[in-house]
């Protein structure tokens, strides 16, 4: 009976191995809609962002060589679609005033409260950690644009 199972797995493994996920691949880094059509930013800012977040919150993401492994590729679009389901630098400008400023606020709460980006992420891509001087300068910018966000009452 065993032997039936691990020769079930390895079948399915395999068959899985032709399941390919469609691929977050634009042919423009910087799209029409980006996040620094809406807002000024400076370079050095909207570069932070886009080493550190557009991997998973842009329409152009870099896949590693594992990624064409599967289960493991399948996870990992899952997590991408999340990502742009919840914040899409690349669809920035297509959001109305009031979501692109709730969005802006996320994007503050997430580097301070140290949410993103996810530690899992964080265990292959520790290019993507976010130092206090990367906080610091998103801080700035985020500040520079004059957004006043609703209070929030204290955690307890």
């Amino acid at each position: 009976m065993k032997k039936k199972i691990g020769i079930g797995l390895v079948v399915v493994l395999i068959v899985l191995q032709f399941v390919r996920p469609t691929r977050n691949v634009s042919e423009q880094i910087i799209a029409d809609k980006d996040i620094s059509k809406k807002y000024a930013i400076s370079e050095s800012v909207h570069q932070i962002l886009i080493q550190k977040c557009y991997d998973c919150h842009s329409s152009n993401t870099h896949y590693p060589w594992y990624t064409n492994i599967q289960p493991i590729g399948l996870w990992m679009q899952h997590h991408v679609d999340e990502g742009k389901d919840e914040l899409n630098f690349s669809e920035f400008k297509t959001y109305p005033e009031r979501k692109a400023n709730h969005k802006v606020e996320e994007i503050s709460d997430a580097i301070n409260e140290g949410w993103m980006p996810l530690d899992s992420y964080l265990w292959i891509h520790k290019e993507a950690e976010i130092s206090q001087k990367d906080r610091d300068a998103i801080n700035e910018w985020i500040k520079s644009l004059g957004i006043v966000f609703e209070e929030k009452p204290p955690r307890p």
